[in-house]
């Protein structure tokens, strides 16, 4: 186990219209406001989502099965927000419903909101902390760095 000790820094709160989508409005935020490591709270609605549901295989690298989400429906969903050589990444998992129908996974393309998504980003300050490459996995996941 890795673990570092951070403080909170500011919260910056983000109303997402019809159509928007998630991963990009994010990746603009932390950009601007240059948050690079934060926890991320959204409620509201998706439209649309292409949904990591598990894995298609583990070996010899792990291979993500999608699922497609076609809405509209509700959506809440908790994430962490750290970047790679590239800029920032959310990696976020979502319930979302529909007619008493649900869904959980990792939304990662065509997050369309419906409505209105409501965003909290809570900035960690005091971390080090970025999303690198895993030869094992095939992905890019958190690693923190000691000071």
């Amino acid at each position: 186990m890795d673990y570092s000790v951070g403080q909170v820094g500011r919260v910056v709160v983000a109303r997402l219209f019809e159509g928007e989508d998630l991963h990009a409005c994010i990746d603009k935020i932390a950009r601007e406001a240059q948050i690079r490591c934060a926890s991320v709270l959204i409620v509201g609605g998706f439209r649309t989502a292409a949904v990591v549901v598990g894995p298609e295989q583990e070996k010899p690298q792990i291979v993500p099965k999608f699922t497609t989400f076609t809405g509209p429906g509700e959506v809440l969903g908790v994430g962490t927000l750290y970047w790679d050589d590239a800029g920032p990444r959310l990696h976020i998992h979502t319930a979302i419903g529909k007619h008493g129908e649900n869904l959980i996974g990792c939304p990662r393309r065509d997050t369309r909101t419906f409505l209105i998504l409501e965003v909290t980003i809570i900035e960690i300050t005091g971390i080090e902390a970025t999303r690198q490459f895993d030869p094992d996995s095939g992905m890019k996941l958190l690693r923190l760095t000691k000071p």
